[in-house]
């Protein structure tokens, strides 16, 4: 039975608002008993922002998920030449693998490779003029200094002569049907659409417990929002590690402004416009995902910071009437929920585990069963495409412990940091991702 895209977002709309009306009355004893321990305005702020609103979102993903069924890309379609910009910045150990990836594609047509190096100071230029004589498609610019990945993407998008470009993180694999897929998409989805995201994966999360743990949050958490975002005609970052724009577009808009979110701006620049920005799920692309505690704050501290660039650059999006402005509003409430976690959530489990259970207790563990189930969905999807692409899904128990029941007791608060380092106007780092 065919459900237009309309009838699945109402049905799912209306699912949650019933499930969260529900949460809303079930909760009442427990707005009174935290609103007589610690006031009616902090009570009503961390019980709506960690159970209620949290709640909604969760069960419009899992109607979603149940109801999303993507068209295949049709065959037979004539595929255009690409360009694909890789922003380099001292990636000496990585950069090597990434343009192998690219050479060993399967795409039918030609494919132009323009490496920027953006001030490296380490071999990253010498690597790849080494491969440009096995390779004569492969440019590569010299940036005198290091300028930021906008700059560097900008300055590849002027030397760029094809409708379509691809960019590309310097440390990311992708596999060999990946820009096939990514671009069969483009040509598949409606005639409105101007980017399409690719799916990033984890491709070192052998190494330690914050690789192992980020591996499930790409696989489950990230691949499913920008899944049924896509399914609602608006995916909301065409993240820069592997993502196609349309040339022209993207020209028309001014490039990647020089921000620390440039990826997202650009992405709501599109939206704005009244453009759709679609998503290839069996695009693969493995990235190399930070190490160490310290830089995963860095990174989760900058995407925070690059969310409020974007709501400051874009306010009027808000009011954009399509489907996908939902999600948008949703954005607007990540702050809040994460303040919430941060110090309403966190605090109370600290408090159960001297018996008082203001904010976590008992009830707490009812939310498991819908829990598990929303991941046991994710995964299946996520399974499928694996199982299309002939890829095994590894076994990560530790992982995926440390994701479900600890996770955000570090992501949450590195955002809250970088939402508030965008409101204080502190310092700003821009890195490669």
């Amino acid at each position: 039975m065919y459900f237009s895209v309309k009838t699945k977002f109402v049905t799912a709309l209306l699912f949650s608002l019933s499930w969260m009306a529900f949460s809303f009355w079930f909760s009442q004893p427990w707005y009174s008993d935290l609103s007589n321990a610690i006031g009616l305005i902090p009570a009503y702020f961390i019980i709506t922002f960690i159970a209620i609103i949290p709640g909604f979102m969760n069960a419009f993903v899992s109607i979603a998920l149940f109801l999303d069924k993507r068209p295949n890309v049709i065959e037979g379609q004539k595929y255009p030449p690409v360009t694909i910009l890789v922003a380099a910045y001292n990636e000496e150990q990585a950069i090597s693998s990434t343009l192998s990836g690219i050479f060993l594609q399967d795409y039918p047509a030609d494919i132009c490779v323009i490496v920027i190096n953006d001030g490296s100071i380490d071999g990253t230029p010498r690597i790849v003029e080494s491969l440009r004589e096995k390779h004569p498609k492969l440019e590569l610019i010299n940036l005198p200094k290091n300028a930021g990945k906008a700059t560097a993407l900008n300055y590849g998008l002027e030397k760029s002569k094809t409708d379509i470009i691809i960019s590309i993180d310097a440390d990311s694999y992708i596999l060999k049907d990946g820009v096939r897929h990514l671009v069969g998409r483009y040509l598949s989805d409606p005639t409105n659409t101007r980017a399409v995201a690719g799916e990033i994966l984890i491709r070192n999360s052998r190494e330690n417990w914050i690789t192992k743990a980020q591996e499930w949050d790409y696989f489950l958490g990230i691949a499913t929002v920008k899944r049924i975002q896509s399914l609602f005609q608006g995916t909301l970052v065409a993240q820069g590690a592997f993502s196609l724009y349309d040339r022209k577009t993207v020209v028309d808009l001014g490039g990647w402004p020089n921000m620390v979110g440039e990826d997202i701006v650009l992405t709501w620049k599109i939206l704005l416009a009244g453009y759709r920005v679609g998503h290839a799920e069996d695009a693969l692309a493995f990235t190399d995902c930070p190490n160490t505690l310290k830089k995963f704050i860095k990174q989760r501290q900058r995407w925070s910071r690059g969310l409020i660039e974007t709501f400051k650059e874009n306010p009027t999006i808000l009011f954009k009437p399509r489907l996908s402005t939902l999600y948008i509003w949703w954005n607007t409430l990540f702050p809040f929920i994460d303040i919430a976690y941060t110090f309403g959530f966190i605090p109370g489990m600290v408090l159960a585990c001297f018996g008082i259970y203001w904010i976590v207790g008992p009830m707490t563990l009812s939310l498991l069963p819908l829990a598990f189930i929303l991941n046991m969905r994710m995964y299946s999807k996520g399974k499928a495409m694996f199982d299309q692409e002939g890829l095994k899904v590894r076994k990560n128990i530790l992982g995926f412990l440390f994701y479900v029941f600890a996770y955000g007791l570090v992501l949450q608060p590195a955002c809250v940091y970088g939402y508030f380092s965008e409101l204080f106007n502190l310092k700003k780092t821009w890195g490669t991702k």
